[in-house]
């Protein structure tokens, strides 16, 4: 069901032309128009007030729309603030995520280059057609996001970045996640708009802490001291909170327990038994690092094969 005003606008519509020209424009990029009822749509996108009638899409078309988490944050970003949105990223991507972000210089493009170093997935979401890189400097970065995983728009072809696009860009980069992470950004910034969509959305919420004394982070402390997001300093903070909700999402369709392990979990099985052990101790055992040991864990229990008690003490299943 549709409203009226958008009833009649469909009722209205006579330009034929356009429409063969924007297939066309498709046709030439080999990009794919994705709409509501196709699998390939984001599914979370059903839940938002103003989901898109249409997305175009370019790359893989490998994209696990169930486990899509954004990073996002200023575009002047700091050198901490880079080094952390790279490195959540990478240690996303190495929990099976996908890492979707804006494409924009600073943040975003350190959380899409940090999920690609980790040989991961990632989705960037354009406020302009996707024959129109904005900024032009990434669009080298662009085709590595195609070959490893999509670059969408909900834009025609041709259109340009203006600034009125980008909140209609930002509820769709919070719209298909399970939660938002802010890094770093102004209390005006894009950022926390996307935070603010992302809460209307009914998404988690996540900012990364900074100093008192640097202006790009008075966005993601504000959010922290409103208690509008939840701390976090790693990858294993987010996946804590996503994690029950992301279960009940996935309604079966999580990988089962015969599935072939990664050499990570396979590692880390080896030092696991029926008996629950604390989270330090299984770190001390396997020799490695907290962050790495619990990524890997929740992952595996996504799987179905370790079982968390409390306590952050885990046992095979």
């Amino acid at each position: 069901m549709v409203g009226a005003r958008l009833a009649r606008e469909i009722a209205s519509f006579d330009d034929d032309g356009r429409v063969g020209e924007q297939l066309a424009a498709a046709r030439r990029r080999r990009a794919r128009v994705v709409v509501p009822s196709d699998a390939r749509y984001p599914h979370l996108l059903h839940e938002i007030y103003d989901p898109p009638p249409l997305l175009w899409a370019e790359g893989s078309g490998g994209v696990d729309w169930t486990r899509c988490i954004s990073i996002v944050g200023a575009r002047r970003a700091t050198q901490y603030g880079v080094r952390q949105a790279g490195r959540l990223a990478s240690e996303l991507a190495n929990a099976g995520f996908t890492v979707v972000s804006g494409l924009a210089y600073g943040i975003d493009a350190a959380a899409h280059a940090g999920a690609l170093e980790a040989g991961g997935t990632t989705v960037a979401v354009l406020g302009s057609g996707l024959d129109i890189v904005y900024p032009a400097a990434h669009r080298r970065l662009a085709q590595q996001i195609r070959d490893a995983g999509e670059v969408i728009s909900e834009f025609a072809f041709g259109t340009r970045p203006e600034r009125t696009n980008f909140p209609r860009r930002n509820r769709l980069i919070s719209g298909v996640s399970l939660g938002v992470v802010v890094v770093e950004a102004s209390e005006a910034g894009g950022a926390l708009i996307t935070a603010r969509m992302a809460l209307e959305q009914n998404r988690e919420v996540f900012a990364v802490p900074g100093s008192v004394f640097s202006p790009a982070s008075t966005g993601p402390n504000g959010l922290i001291r409103d208690g509008a997001a939840k701390l976090v300093t790693c990858a294993s903070d987010v996946l804590e909170e996503i994690l029950p909700g992301f279960e009940g999402r996935a309604r079966g369709e999580t990988v089962g327990p015969t599935e072939d392990l990664t050499e990570s979990e396979r590692r880390l099985a080896r030092h696991l038994g029926r008996e629950a052990e604390d989270l330090e101790a299984i770190c001390v055992r396997a020799g490695l690092e907290v962050s790495s040991v619990l990524a890997t864990l929740l992952t595996m229990e996504l799987k179905g094969l370790v079982r968390q008690l409390p306590g952050k003490r885990f046992s095979l299943r």
